[in-house]
């Protein structure tokens, strides 16, 4: 390396001379060309004199100053040139000379080049026979291979012969067989065709006939449209008409409304209950009248004592159903007071009807002896009637509810108005759930605390929290405000989420912009359905919070002499950085 960095040293000085000297030898032409035109403008200056011209005179003095000047230029760079060739002759010899005293060294690397240059022609030589040897090796393994192949080649087309030949045995007989099965399916698919074609021309029978009904519930239906249509407008007419009228007499145009429709759809759950009386009545008399008659049939089939063990059998039910409705009418009276009191008295005295004709129609079973003969009514009859029982119409509408769930249902839709009557003015009160009541705060936050850590002034931060309905039922939550220092730093953007079921959640941001460095305390403050409720909030400034990790230095028992090192760690946890001693 260091005897081609000193040929590398010289081919350099060797260029720079080189270049040096050419450089001097195009400076000493310039230097000629200079002199001659210097000489050739004193000439033109004397002839000039002599000719009296003193303007060209002058003209050529000047250029004569001017050739002076670069002549002398040329004269100090020549020398300059000549200084910087000189030195650099110098720096070629003395690395010539350096070089020569390593004339040795350059001849044994040389040969040492050489050698090397032979060592690697025989490693490479040793290879291309180690390769040969492992070709020939290749090529014996490939023949080998070839030749299992082509053996194995040979036992799979015997192998296939074989197969081909059992498979046209065995698929003459599948022929056999396939023949037998066609000839049954087709029998059996002429079967089942027969059996389409009835089962066809039925339900052809029945999309006539659906058809029909269809076209004729879709007129009734119009008709039923327009009628509502038409009632409706009426309603509307008569319902601007009492509006007029209240404005005119200067009353509550809404409260007055309200009541109208209160006391319409009173009177309308009140006629759907006499209707349901009607008809329970109805069948209670027709189930009297069926057992009656059924009781007349298996006395006329049976002894006198018999009879009577008859008898007794048919009051048990009778007696049963009695109690049953004694004890609706003890559940009528300690019903949930959500149930109106109207709809309670009514059932109640139905159930005191029914229970008066049921004791009449045991007195008649039992003191009547008149046989009827009644081929088609037995006793194998339900006592309750099942689905199984009735016919549904896909095309009738649906059954009107019972009274009593629609007066629950009203109820209730007048405690969800009345709670959310007291939510907005602010009149509260507990919420409690079957065997417990509400302890606690409403809602919860996620965090417990907005804590605004480490704040810088002037820049802004924000936080997302979480309000949970930790009550038992539904529950509302409005936004109140702030502590009132906190305004000029704080904003809470929440929007009311409305009605929330116990376990919904929903969300407020809140806006931290310090602009001094103290610390801060203060409250977000919520009105729920149950009382009022706060989340704290704190800003805390930049602090620095130093700590050891040990309370106790214990060096243990030592021997005299003994050196003995503890560690301790000092920690900053804080935010602020400081200095210590």
């Amino acid at each position: 390396r260091s005897l081609q960095l000193l040929h590398d040293m010289l081919r350099e000085k060797e260029l720079a001379v080189q270049k040096t000297s050419d450089t001097l030898s195009a400076c000493r032409l310039r230097s000629k060309m200079l002199a001659k035109q210097l000489d050739h403008v004193d000439m033109e200056i004397e002839r000039e004199e002599e000719a009296g011209n003193v303007a060209a005179v002058s003209r050529l003095q000047a250029m004569s100053s001017r050739l002076c000047t670069e002549l002398e230029r040329e004269k100090e760079l020549e020398l300059r040139i000549a200084l910087t060739l000189n030195q650099n002759l110098a720096e070629m010899w003395q690395i010539e000379t350096e070089q020569g005293k390593y004339e040795i060294l350059r001849e044994q690397l040389q040969k040492d080049e050489e050698e090397l240059q032979m060592q690697y022609q025989e490693g490479r030589e040793v290879r291309i026979w180690k390769e040969k040897i492992t070709a020939r090796q290749a090529e014996g393994k490939r023949r080998t291979r070839e030749k299992r192949e082509e053996e194995a080649r040979r036992e799979y087309e015997e192998r296939n012969k074989k197969l081909l030949e059992d498979a046209k045995r065995n698929h003459e007989k599948a022929v056999c067989f396939l023949r037998q099965s066609t000839a049954r399916i087709r029998e059996k698919n002429a079967k089942e065709e027969v059996k389409a074609r009835e089962h066809m021309e039925r339900r052809i029978q029945a999309v006539l006939s659906l058809k029909t009904s269809i076209t004729s519930n879709r007129e009734r239906l119009q008709t039923l449209q327009t009628l509502n249509k038409a009632k409706a407008l009426e309603a509307e007419k008569e319902e601007m008409k009492m509006r007029e009228a209240i404005r005119a007499e200067g009353g509550n145009v809404i409260r007055e409304i309200f009541l109208h429709k209160r006391q319409q759809e009173h009177e309308k759950k009140k006629e759907a209950f006499r209707e349901l009386q009607k008809s329970r009545k109805m069948e209670i008399v027709s189930r009297i009248l069926q057992e009656k008659a059924s009781a007349r049939k298996q006395k006329k089939s049976q002894s006198p004592a018999k009879a009577v063990k008859v008898r007794g059998k048919l009051g048990d039910p009778l007696l049963q159903r009695g109690e049953a409705w004694q004890y609706s009418e003890e559940t009528c009276k300690h019903a949930d007071a959500e149930i109106p009191q109207l709809y309670l008295q009514a059932l109640c005295s139905f159930t005191k009807a029914v229970a008066l004709s049921i004791s009449l129609a045991r007195d008649v079973l039992w003191e009547s002896g008149d046989e009827e003969a009644e081929g088609d009514k037995t006793l194998l009859v339900p006592e309750f009637p099942g689905l199984w029982s009735r016919q549904y119409d896909l095309h009738k509408g649906p059954k009107a509810e019972d009274p009593t769930r629609l007066a629950v249902r009203a109820m209730r839709k007048e405690v969800a108005e009345k709670q959310t009557e007291k939510l907005q003015t602010g009149i509260l009160h507990r919420q409690t759930a079957p065997g417990r009541e509400q302890k606690g705060g409403a809602f919860h936050s996620k965090p417990s605390c907005i804590h605004f850590k480490d704040f810088e002034v002037g820049q802004i931060y924000k936080k997302k929290i979480i309000l949970t309905n930790a009550s038992y039922s539904v529950n509302y939550c409005r936004l109140v405000g702030i502590s009132e220092w906190l305004k000029d730093f704080i904003s809470v953007q929440f929007d009311p989420p409305g009605k929330m079921s116990s376990g919904m959640s929903c969300e407020f941001l809140v806006t931290f912009k310090p602009m001094i460095n103290e610390g801060l305390e203060g409250e977000v403050m919520f009105m729920a359905q149950t009382g009022s409720f706060s989340v704290p909030l704190k800003c805390t400034v930049k602090t620095c919070i130093l700590a050891l990790d040990k309370e106790l230095i214990d060096f243990g028992s030592l021997v005299v002499g003994e050196t003995i090192s503890r560690p301790i760690s000092l920690t900053n946890s804080g935010a602020l950085g400081t200095r210590f001693r």
